[in-house]
């Protein structure tokens, strides 16, 4: 367990800032601050000694050079030893426990259709992405937060020390938040020389993920499989009761959303090991529910079901006892979900956060990736023509295709 005695704070994402300094100020922490950091702190009333005051030297080339200093370094790599500590007080420096830093917005700089060049290069993150590295190999000693989510547990964790093993959860963290960072500035920097002109697929693609859940296994049972999430980027979607969801449960729930998200009115997909047994729109989702059940009702056993409207309890009475593994949609009545709750157990009610699709798809092959903008396309009904009719009795399945 460590205690925390020195922290050095420079963001550019001011967010929960003050709050963070109160709390560390009120229980005895020098507060040691950059820049713009700095100024906010004192205009909130909290003492803090600048990182100019500590480094002897002012901020240099407009802010380029702020914490690049041994003062600011030392005191963050040095190790819990007698002799490092012996060598930072013989050049009278002082060791920092904590480090809270996050980076100018690159990502967000560049994102912006009339970006220059000049203004991109300006938001690429030196000192920040120095001091992130460093409080991060040193996280056997060292706290450092880049993420505003963890504030409020390093505030909790003070009085008593930092959990050894939390602390290194957070330098994981941080290595991860460089990463992508860098991964950024190279896939940016790529582009530049992409005459092509290609602006929805970059010429470098190197998104980070973190894995959020293992699951029982792939496609089939003797694969294995787990969920992740783009870095930084929460999942579109929370399952609010039922089972675990599948590997095979968030392919074909993405395709029924890929099916729902292109209709303004009331829209009903039904999808079963990724093939669509009925898509419909109606006058309400009841409506809808109807037709595209019609389209296959055999295979719509076992199926997912995503809509584009809330679930209320009359749509769950229609669905009735047809045994469905998944049912998503943007918000569940509580109703809905206590019916669910006691009659259909293991069916999973998942609430759809963002229902919008990627720009890019991506596909794994052997020795790379394939992508390609999305298929995102308004749906145009009146533009279809019916093709075939199944010939099979009481079979009113229709095959459907666009026009040429």
């Amino acid at each position: 367990m460590t205690t925390i005695k020195r922290a050095l704070l420079s963001v550019s994402d001011k967010t929960g800032l003050v709050e963070l300094a109160q709390g560390l100020s009120e229980r005895g922490v020098e507060l040691v601050a950059s820049g713009g950091t700095s100024r906010l702190l004192r205009e909130s009333g909290l003492t803090v000694t600048s990182v100019a005051d500590l480094t002897g030297y002012p901020e240099l080339l407009g802010g380029r050079v702020k914490t690049l200093h041994p003062a600011v370094h030392g005191g963050i790599l040095s190790r819990d030893s007698d002799a490092d500590r012996a060598e930072l007080a013989g050049h009278n420096l002082a060791p920092i426990d904590l480090v809270v830093c996050n980076l100018y917005p690159f990502e967000e700089t560049v994102a912006r259709p009339d970006v220059t060049f000049a203004d991109a290069i300006e938001q690429i993150d030196i000192g920040g992405v120095t001091l992130l590295r460093a409080a991060a190999k040193n996280c056997s000693r060292v706290t450092i937060l880049c993420d505003v989510a963890d504030y409020p547990s390093m505030v909790e964790q003070i009085d008593q020390g930092i959990d050894a093993q939390w602390r290194v959860s957070m330098g994981r963290k941080a290595f991860a938040h460089t990463a992508r960072y860098d991964a950024a500035i190279s896939a940016w920097f790529a582009d530049q020389d992409d005459e092509q002109g290609h602006d929805a697929l970059p010429a470098r693609h190197a998104p980070a993920a973190e894995r959020q859940q293992i699951l029982r296994y792939g496609e089939n049972p003797h694969q294995e499989a787990a969920l992740y999430s783009w870095e930084g980027e929460a999942l579109p979607f929370t399952k609010l009761q039922g089972k675990a969801l599948s590997y095979n449960n968030l392919v074909d729930l993405d395709g029924a959303l890929d099916a729902v998200q292109a209709f303004e009115e009331p829209a009903v997909a039904i999808i079963k090991h990724t093939n669509p047994c009925g898509l419909a729109v109606g006058e309400d989702l009841i409506d809808a529910y109807k037709k595209a059940l019609a389209s296959d009702p055999v295979s719509a056993f076992g199926s997912i079901i995503a809509v584009n409207r809330p679930v209320d309890i009359g749509l769950l009475d229609v669905i009735g006892k047809l045994f469905v593994e998944v049912i998503a949609a943007p918000s569940f009545s509580a109703e809905a979900l206590e019916w669910l709750g006691k009659r259909k157990k293991n069916c999973r009610a998942v609430r759809i956060d963002d229902i919008t699709a990627p720009q890019v798809q991506v596909r794994t092959i052997r020795g790379g990736l394939l992508l390609q903008t999305m298929d995102n396309r308004p749906a145009t009904p009146e533009e279809w023509r019916w093709i075939a009719r199944c010939r099979r009795p009481n079979c009113w399945q229709f095959i459907w295709a666009a026009k040429p």
